[in-house]
């Protein structure tokens, strides 16, 4: 296959198991190519017109002509300069590298990971946050997370692998699309009664398994084991961490039970305050399984993934 036909699956595949459903999906790819129509002619040379197919600004080809067949992908979580490298190094040494996928964005989809977050809003409406209020606070913190990343030098690991000539590609949301969406299936067909039966359902995975053999396996870190579940909300797509002012409006949507990949202290706090139940999955082997899941949707027969950066595939039948 080539790296224009991976890519497209994935985007495709990530939107068929978009959190906020395909019709809100092909909405804001109108909504795009709306605002694109209404440009001025000076201003179309900066707009990223991959948007008009693709709703997430987090999953590109950041290096590469899409023509390239690809037989051969180092995969990982992160694909830094040291992995671009380790790429090069395995080349050197006879082994075929056809393309370096990472998990986590870098390039300009690392500049642009803030605008895929506009998505938790609607995701946040399916579970009881009226609209008004989930994109009202969002704003805030898309607007805090654009400033976070303004000084970051992104292009670095691109600018290796251009020196280097090796494909490079990042699938960010469709992944964690994938994930959200089979522990959300999960949890409301198995229906846990008690958080020690959601920690259990999580440890059923393989990916989730291996983390806490290696010492990073899901954890209660609001709420015990021995607490009820109530109504779950998987929340592990949408680039980054939300607004930490919504667990109130989760709460009162009658939501108890969060898993989540990761949480800081800052939002941890709010939560607590709104007594919500937090179960972290573990952030590395959430981004393992929702990987595993896209890759096992995507890739042909005969493609070969060679791990690194803490990435572990796991073929499902």
């Amino acid at each position: 296959m080539t790296l224009a036909e991976l890519y497209e699956k994935a985007v495709s595949v990530g939107i068929e198991n978009d959190p906020r459903g395909k019709e809100v999906v092909d909405r804001e790819l109108s909504a795009a190519r709306k605002s694109f129509e209404e440009l001025k002619e000076r201003d179309r040379e900066f707009f990223d017109r991959e948007s008009l197919r693709n709703p997430y600004s987090d999953t590109r080809v950041l290096y590469g002509t899409g023509d390239e067949e690809i037989h051969s992908i180092l995969a990982g979580i992160d694909i830094e300069v040291g992995e671009v490298l380790l790429a090069d190094r395995l080349r050197s040494k006879g082994r075929p590298i056809d393309l370096l996928l990472a998990h986590h964005p870098e390039g300009r989809a690392y500049a642009n990971l803030y605008e895929v977050m506009r998505m938790q809003s609607d995701i946040l409406q399916r579970y009881g946050v009226p609209i008004n209020i989930a994109e009202g606070l969002m704003e805030g913190r898309i607007k805090e997370v654009e400033r976070r990343l303004m000084p970051v030098n992104h292009t670095r690991a691109v600018d290796v692998a251009r020196l280097l000539e090796i494909p490079f590609l990042c699938l960010h949301t469709p992944s964690d699309n994938m994930v959200a969406t089979h522990l959300q299936r999960l949890f409301e067909e198995k229906k846990p009664y008690r958080i020690e039966d959601v920690i259990e359902l999580l440890l059923e995975l393989p990916e989730y398994r291996e983390a806490r053999r290696c010492g990073a396996g899901p954890k209660v870190i609001i709420g015990s084991e021995k607490r009820k579940a109530g109504k779950i909300f998987v929340d592990m797509t949408g680039g980054t961490e939300g607004a930490k002012e919504i667990f109130s409006s989760l709460t009162a949507g009658g939501v108890s039970t969060l898993v989540a990949m990761h949480l800081s202290e800052e939002h941890r706090e709010e939560a607590e305050k709104n007594h919500l139940n937090v179960v972290i999955a573990g952030h590395i082997a959430s981004d393992n399984l929702g990987l595993n899941l896209l890759l096992d949707s995507i890739l042909e027969d005969g493609v070969e993934v060679v791990e690194c950066s803490g990435f572990r595939r796991v073929k499902r039948a």
